[in-house]
């Protein structure tokens, strides 16, 4: 695996990551009553984006680690996915 092939894999994990983790422990302002003026009801009552997004960044290391691993080792190649030969066999 090249250095940029590692790079674009920890940064797709990191967005799939991010997007499981968003949802997570979400208070809207309308759960809470507190509806700011000029702002939809469903809009996050406090700030975790940075939370998150650390958090996020522990989680995504862990799961490139796993996922790299795998690549590497050769348990699963591009041959593995080829669909094509598959069916034509």
């Amino acid at each position: 695996m090249s250095i940029t092939a590692a790079i674009v894999l920890y940064a797709v994990t990191w967005f799939m990551v991010f997007f499981i983790v968003l949802p997570i422990r979400f208070v809207s302002q309308g759960d809470t009553g507190e509806v700011v003026p000029g702002t939809p009801k469903s809009a996050p009552a406090t700030e975790m984006v940075g939370r998150k997004a650390r958090l996020t960044t522990v989680i995504a290391a862990g799961v490139w680690v796993v996922l790299a691993g795998i690549i590497l080792s050769g348990v699963i190649s591009v041959r593995d996915l080829d669909v094509r030969g598959v069916m034509t066999e």
